[in-house]
């Protein structure tokens, strides 16, 4: 039962592109999958599977206490799995059609109010301390573009273009977007730029852009811990993520106007649907707006 799989994930890989976050997630829920009609069934042959196995599979996953959330991701990787099959002619038949996941009750994007960034952009940092320009470059960048913290760690030097304002991103599925930097951004790249090379000896144009105080490229714990630090000074939520500062650019950006398709090319959506979930922040505050204006209400 191995072969379909070590060739799906090839696909996953250099087909599809997708990273390897990505792709490793889609290889433990398939083998959790696998495992389990193997045990439960003792099915080894791809085309034995039956959608009776699946729902099978899914109910066991609720039986012990996973995530609608968690169980419709599993239920995507088998579903595209089987369709590779049978797309390839492995399988005669697709037992997958018809299952369907849990439904998972809608969670709005949580962000920062508008007068919580004000107070995180306008901190002072000492621009002699290599660390402290950094940190601070680094929160002011998620706010301002929207940027994964992927993205964000995948920068280089070359991806800089100060004369024209703006970086060049390589996304998901390597597809590359522009993202346009604000004057004051733009001034503290090229203070942090001079900064990097005063401290560090640049060989390459291709080398991070953000490195650790070692000069090391960064890591996503390290970047993670900076933005909450951060945020925990203005903010008492849970999350206070990297993701968090983009889902507050998002809504910060439509909350002042901004079009929705212009909002979805900044964020390198593939689809509209992924950057409508912004506007229902969007709705609330004009509800709270309305009820606490309107004599009627």
């Amino acid at each position: 039962m191995n072969d379909p799989l070590c060739g799906f994930m090839s696909y996953l890989e250099y087909e599809k592109r997708y990273s390897l976050h990505t792709c490793s997630a889609y290889k433990v829920d398939l083998e959790q999958f696998l495992d389990f009609v193997n045990n439960d069934f003792g099915v080894e042959e791809m085309n034995a599977i039956s959608d009776q196995m699946i729902r099978s599979w899914l109910a066991s996953l609720m039986d012990e206490g996973l995530t609608a959330r968690s169980i419709n991701r599993k239920t995507s990787s088998v579903k595209s799995f089987f369709k590779y099959l049978s797309r390839q002619e492995i399988i005669k038949k697709n037992p997958s059609l018809k299952i369907q996941g849990p439904k998972q009750k809608k969670r709005l994007p949580i962000f920062i109010e508008e007068s919580k960034m004000e107070l995180v952009t306008d901190m002072e940092v000492d621009e002699s301390s290599y660390v402290e320009y950094r940190d601070k470059l680094i929160v002011d960048l998620f706010y301002s573009t929207g940027i994964r913290r992927a993205e964000l760690i995948g920068l280089t030097l070359n991806q800089i273009d100060l004369s024209l304002g703006q970086i060049k991103v390589l996304g998901k599925r390597n597809k590359e977007r522009i993202l346009p930097l604000l004057p004051h951004l733009l001034t503290s790249l090229k203070k942090y730029i001079a900064l990097r090379e005063k401290h560090f000896i640049v060989e390459s144009k291709t080398e991070g852009l953000f490195l650790t105080e070692k000069g090391k490229k960064m890591y996503p714990k390290l970047v993670y811990r900076i933005v909450n630090t951060y945020l925990s000074t203005v903010s008492t939520q849970d999350k206070k993520s990297p993701h968090v500062l983009r889902h507050t650019f998002a809504t910060h950006m439509l909350n002042n106007g901004a079009d929705l398709n212009a909002v979805k090319e900044l964020l390198g959506h593939a689809s509209l649907a992924a950057t409508q979930v912004y506007t229902h922040n969007t709705i609330e505050k004009l509800k709270k707006v309305y009820q606490q204006a309107h004599p009627k209400a």
